[in-house]
C-alpha cells in the first residue's frame, strides 16, 4: 500500500499517545529514541499503536500514573486492556516493535549509562515476553529515526528510516 494514495482516515500519533482503531485508519508517527508498539487482531481486524517516550513509570508493575502512554511498560499493559475489553485474547494478538534509536549519547553528569532508546527497547521486549505476547517483527536500535505508517485494519506497518540530512526533529 502507498500511504500517500490512501483514502483512509489519517491520524498522526504524538509522543505519549495511543490509538486503538476499530475502523480502518492509517496512523503515522515519527520515532527517535521513543518506541512504538503495534498490536493487531486478525480475527477482529482491530489494531492499536502507542508512542512511548520512556521505559517505565516506576509504578511497581501497576501503572497508576496519569500519563501512562508516555511509558513503554504502561502502554503495553493499557493496550492489552483495550483489546481485552473487545474480547480479544492475548494468544491472537500480533505484536511489532519499532524505534529505540540511540540518538543521544550517554551523559556522565547525569549518570545515564545506557541510552534511552536502548532502555525503551529492552523494556518493550521484557514486557512482551512477560505477558506472553507473540512478537512478529521488530526494527529497533541504530542511530537513525524512523517514520511509521500503521494500517489498523490489516496490521501492516510501513517503515522509512530517516537520514540525518532529512532535517526532521525527533521525540
Amino acid at each position: 500500500m502507498d500511504p500517500h494514495k490512501t483514502k483512509l482516515p489519517f491520524h498522526y500519533l504524538k509522543p505519549g499517545e495511543m490509538f486503538l482503531g476499530e475502523n480502518p485508519t492509517l496512523v503515522t508517527t515519527l520515532l527517535g529514541s521513543c518506541v512504538s508498539i503495534t498490536m493487531y487482531s486478525q480475527r477482529f481486524r482491530v489494531g492499536a499503536i502507542c508512542h512511548g517516550l520512556l521505559p517505565s513509570c516506576r509504578g511497581k508493575g501497576r501503572c497508576d500514573c496519569t500519563e501512562s502512554f508516555r511509558y513503554v511498560d504502561c502502554s503495553i499493559r493499557q493496550m492489552m486492556g483495550g483489546f481485552h475489553q473487545l474480547g480479544i485474547v492475548r494468544e491472537e494478538i500480533e505484536v511489532k516493535v519499532f524505534g529505540g534509536s540511540d540518538m543521544f549519547s550517554s551523559d556522565e553528569k547525569t549518570g545515564i549509562s545506557i541510552a534511552v532508546g536502548t532502555q525503551n527497547v529492552e523494556m518493550a521486549l521484557k514486557v512482551i515476553e512477560r505477558e506472553g505476547l507473540r512478537l512478529l517483527v521488530s526494527d529497533v536500535g541504530g542511530s537513525r529515526g524512523r517514520k511509521i505508517f500503521f494500517y489498523t485494519h490489516t496490521g501492516e506497518v510501513l517503515l522509512k528510516r530517516l537520514n540525518e540530512t532529512d532535517g526532521v526533529a525527533f521525540d
